[in-house]
């Protein structure tokens, strides 16, 4: 090298040498703009050579057919974006681990579906591994180590199942609803530090169509818009579709799906056929309501999930007043299309005469909304209301019955429990062939300790309405409180196959029921459903639960909600609040509370 070479040589190496660090800065910089908090569910076929070898046309044919009508569907409901396809594997992103491992729940279920009539050596059956964690955004693809955990999560998964990191599971153990099986640290290959693991499954394997006859078709009423402009009038457009669900759900030939699984999908931008394969529907009832000073329009129509056609439709512009008849005609045609009949009067219907006056069936609605919001106390008072103006209005007795119960549980008031038993007694009076009279009757009765009459009227108001999935819910609660946790078990588990998005309180019942066979681990399991305590008998039973299984830490983080939620908290309001028949259950739980540090 010359004297001319060297002197270009080092002033190059000069300027690297300034330029360098900026140069690194810079990528640094893109590196940083390009990395985003990530949940990565990756998916694989299980045996896709074997598959491929014995019918290559036929398994590409079949994987092109369930990515387009399953895994797309799935993915785009739950807001995820599909990165790219790997030949027997797919690489999918989420905003949230909710939505990632709510995604692959309901994928392994629908993959499951679509594999019963497949002979078991052609059945396609996935392994799916999900990770939350730091990816990096490269054009439309993701990489780094938060892809790879979940890549090797995935080889650690059972065909059929879902795998997940320590960092998903603490986001979504209390809200999916799904089964945990720890695994421990893992060592995966190519990742440095350890990975804490989780099996994951659905909670109960329930059938994607809750179990009908094939002459009893199933129908979902969806929530009717509020087209009125004005979110206060949320409680009269859904007034008029829980009527509606009420209604319909008086005839035997049919099953209605109930009322929180069709509310689970408000807002949901779905098709008929998906809103239709997740409620286990036929047929859906969808419409919208615009109410205008004394003037009302109320549209509806019945759709046939299976061919996606409107069967039925139809408007109604009538007075206020006329809701009513436009319930029954819309119920009427419902009926008539689906079994071949069109039912005559409400008379006819159920024996219950109409509200008298607007007035009182509006006060009615606004104290059964906030009933169903919990607050029990503005509940009450809409419903004395609407019993002022109307004291015929059958319904508004039953759920001002429901309220009181409620209060007489926050409160020990025994003059809520008396309001609560002439309400309910009232409600029966007037209308006895209504289900929720006689539920509520007997859940008072039963907190009166009158177990024998309280069960009477229980399975009265299972009896009269099969349909009426909070009626078989509390008849299982019951079960569980007067000792015969097997039976209960059995009737919530058929709740959830007719209910597939249960209340929280559904959660409540089941744990009980867990409870009273001393079944502490799935107990926990069924309350840590509940994502919100609104109740502080809720956490009584999680502390017992936590407790008796040694977590004692956990306990007394609980007990400390109860008295958050009830300062002036004593055991001796739980032993009031809650009608356990045998002393020995109530005591095992009590025991347990104490154990947490509960007095």
């Amino acid at each position: 090298m010359n004297a001319v070479d060297r002197q270009e040589s080092a002033l190059s190496e000069v300027i690297l040498s300034h330029w360098r660090p900026v140069a690194n800065k810079v990528a640094m910089a893109e590196e940083r703009i390009r990395r985003r908090l990530a949940a990565i569910m990756v998916a694989d076929v299980v045996g896709y050579a074997r598959l491929m070898e014995a019918d290559e046309a036929g398994t590409l044919a079949a994987l092109k057919d369930r990515r387009r009508n399953v895994l797309e569907p799935i993915v785009r409901s739950h807001g995820g974006r599909i990165v790219k396809l790997m030949g027997d594997g797919v690489l999918v992103e989420f905003g949230s681990a909710v939505d990632a491992v709510g995604s692959a729940l309901e994928l392994q279920a629908r993959m499951a579906d679509a594999n019963d009539d497949v002979a078991d050596e052609r059945r396609i059956m996935l392994r799916i591994g999900i990770n939350l964690g730091d990816v990096i955004g490269e054009g439309t693809d993701v990489y780094g180590e938060g892809v790879n955990i979940a890549a090797r999560l995935e080889s650690l998964a059972e065909p059929g199942s879902i795998c997940m990191s320590q960092n998903v599971y603490e986001q979504v153990a209390k809200k999916v609803n799904g089964t945990f099986e720890p695994l421990g640290d893992r060592q995966l290959k190519n990742i440095e530090a350890p990975v804490r693991a989780y099996l994951v499954r659905p909670a109960v394997v329930a059938p994607s169509k809750p179990a009908v006859t094939s002459d009893k078709p199933s129908i979902a009423v969806l929530p009717f818009n509020n087209m009125s402009g004005d979110p206060a009038q949320d409680y009269f457009s859904d007034g008029i579709t829980e009527d509606i669900i009420t209604e319909l759900s008086r005839f035997r030939e049919i099953m209605v799906i109930a009322r929180n699984s069709s509310f689970a999908l408000r807002g949901k931008a779905l098709d008929a056929k998906e809103v239709g394969h997740r409620l286990g529907a036929d047929f859906i009832v969808e419409g919208s309501a615009r109410r205008a000073g004394n003037r009302v329009r109320v549209t509806a129509q019945l759709i046939d999930v299976s061919s996606g056609k409107h069967r039925w439709a139809e408007r109604y512009d009538r007075n206020l007043e006329d809701i009513f008849a436009v319930q029954d005609e819309v119920v009427s045609m419902i009926v008539g299309t689906l079994v071949g009949r069109v039912a005559s009067t409400r008379a006819e219907q159920s024996g219950r005469k109409p509200p008298q006056l607007w007035a009182a069936h509006d006060h009615f609605l606004q104290g059964r909304e906030r009933s169903i919001r919990f607050d029990s106390e503005a509940a009450a008072q809409f419903l004395r209301r609407a019993i002022e103006l109307d004291s015929a209005h059958a319904q508004a007795h039953a759920w001002l019955a429901g309220v009181a119960y409620v209060l007489h549980s926050d409160h020990g008031r025994r003059e809520d429990l008396e309001e609560g038993l002439r309400a309910a007694q009232t409600a029966v009076r007037l209308d006895p062939l209504d289900s929720n009279g006689h539920r509520q009757l007997g859940l008072i009765y039963s907190k009166m300790r009158q177990y024998e009459l309280g069960g009477i009227h229980l399975d009265r108001a299972v009896a009269l309405n099969p349909n009426d999935v909070y009626a078989s819910t509390f008849r299982g609660l019951w079960l569980a409180f007067t000792g015969r946790g097997e039976e209960a078990l059995r009737s919530l588990e058929a709740d959830l196959r007719r209910d597939p998005f249960p209340p929280a309180w559904y959660w409540g019942c089941r744990g009980v029921a867990f409870l009273q066979l001393r079944r502490h681990a799935e107990a926990l399991e069924a309350f840590q459903h509940i994502d919100h305590l609104w109740h502080w008998w809720l956490p009584c039973y999680i502390a017992s639960c936590q407790a008796r299984l040694g977590k004692i830490d956990q306990a007394k983080q609980s007990a400390a909600d109860v008295l958050r939620l009830k300062p002036d908290f004593a055991i001796a309001d739980f032993e009031r609040s809650e009608w356990w028949r045998d002393p020995a259950d109530l005591e095992h739980i009590t025991h347990g509370m104490r154990m947490a540090g509960l007095k």
